[in-house]
């Protein structure tokens, strides 16, 4: 692949995760826990999984970003009663469906290009 192409891939990529960005973050807001807009932040993640697998070279730092989030998900959790903590949550959630699909398929090349050295 020539380095045009990844630079291409990559502002794609980029992209793309600026629109799930800023669409984790209305939802958030807007309608919190919506089936739909997981389901749409699911399908961009899983774009940009296979976009960015293609040449990650910092895929360590991409999964632990992404324990990094998880577990902030998780902390959030007690303080959903008030109304602040429901939309940051709402968000964190949204957020967090964008990238696990990413760093899914960023565990997956992980794991076979450790299989495949052996």
């Amino acid at each position: 692949m020539n380095k045009n192409m990844k630079k291409n891939l990559g502002m794609t990529s980029f992209i793309l995760f600026c629109i799930g960005l800023v669409l984790a973050a209305v939802g958030g807001f807007v309608s919190p826990a919506n089936a739909i807009i997981v389901t749409v932040l699911a399908i961009l993640g899983l774009i940009i999984g296979v976009i960015y697998a293609v040449g990650a070279k910092e895929v360590n730092t991409l999964l632990l970003a992404t324990i990094a989030l998880l577990a902030t998900a998780a902390a959030f959790v007690p303080i959903t009663g008030l109304w602040s903590g429901t939309v940051v949550t709402g968000i964190i959630v949204n957020f967090a469906a964008l990238i696990a699909p990413v760093a899914l398929i960023a565990a997956i090349k992980a794991l076979l290009k450790i299989g495949l050295e052996k």
